[in-house]
């Protein structure tokens, strides 16, 4: 049976397309930057764009919705910025986006940030985490520094989570983009571990994860995991700026999916700059595609489903 979603931080909402193939149903979106709410209004003007998710009310979609899925603002994790971390107002919004899932109580979360939230010093990812599961007090990582691993496993008494980083450049997109994705179900609900793990990498899928890469505990039970040396660094050479089409493409978006009517102005005026900074700010969408195909098979087999 198809999935009822809500997209959160929606940008120029990968979600939507990657999981059109699928068959569900996008029950509303949240995005507050003017271009991006644009393109959403030209792509999906029959779904409401609820902008704000401090201000909405999420209520309304409590016990009508299985998968909410969102990327809070990475500006405060990553290594391009500041890295204030939760000190950020826009880093606090993973924490805002915490109160938003538990009113609406999905059976799946899937979010999504920058490998730096794996690495602040106000341990910003165990506060995240301890908030998802509902543990009562911040997760804190056994690892020198505090720094978490690539992968791992959280049971707490609310929900179980899994975390793992992916790289686009796995999923046949011309582009090195590792994120970290975190995907959590009621503890009566599917198994996180099922959509982010497998047992072998394929060709064009994700690259296994190793022993040495891997962390997991159930709340108030001794953890363990090491440190992953194991980033790739692919060096493309260039002699032009990369056109917003070959961008769109980068991200698995079909052509001219930004090149919208804007500002009172045709698409063919719309301007490459306000494309290139939402491009910036998605999710791949086959990455997106690959996590929402796995949750499918997961609740097939729920539901008793073989095919």
């Amino acid at each position: 049976m198809p999935l009822n979603f809500i997209s959160l931080f929606s940008g120029i909402e990968a979600a939507s397309m990657a999981w059109k193939p699928l068959g569900w149903n996008c029950l509303a979106l949240a995005e507050i930057e003017p271009f991006p709410s644009a393109v959403l209004a030209y792509h999906y003007p029959d779904v409401p764009n609820l902008g704000d998710i401090t201000k909405a009310d999420w209520t309304q979609f409590k016990g009508k919705c299985d998968v909410v899925v969102g990327g809070p603002p990475c500006q405060a994790f990553s290594i391009a910025g500041l890295r204030n971390s939760l000190q950020d107002e826009r880093g606090n919004l993973s924490l805002e986006y915490l109160k938003v899932v538990d009113t609406i109580n999905p059976r799946w979360v899937i979010t999504e940030n920058v490998p730096g939230w794996l690495r602040t010093k106000d341990n910003a990812f165990g506060c995240f985490l301890a908030g998802l599961v509902g543990a009562d007090t911040p997760l804190v990582s056994p690892l020198e520094r505090g720094r978490w691993t690539d992968a791992g496993m959280v049971v707490g008494p609310k929900r179980a989570a899994a975390w793992r980083i992916l790289d686009a450049q796995y999923f046949f997109l011309a582009q090195r983009r590792r994120r970290v994705f975190v995907v959590a179900s009621p503890r009566n609900g599917g198994n996180p571990a099922a959509v982010l793990f497998e047992r072998k990498s394929l060709s064009g899928n994700t690259p296994p994860v190793s022993e040495r890469t891997f962390f997991t505990f159930d709340t108030g039970i001794t953890s363990y995991g090491n440190a992953s040396k194991n980033n790739i660094l692919l060096g493309i050479d260039t002699a032009r700026l990369v056109t917003p089409l070959e961008v769109e493409r980068a991200f698995g978006f079909s052509d001219n999916h930004t090149k919208i009517p804007w500002r009172g102005k045709p698409s063919e005026q719309c301007p490459d700059g306000s494309r290139y900074k939402a491009l910036g700010n998605s999710m791949a969408v086959p990455v997106i595609f690959w996590l929402g195909k796995r949750i499918q098979q997961v609740e097939d087999l729920i539901n008793g489903k073989n095919d």
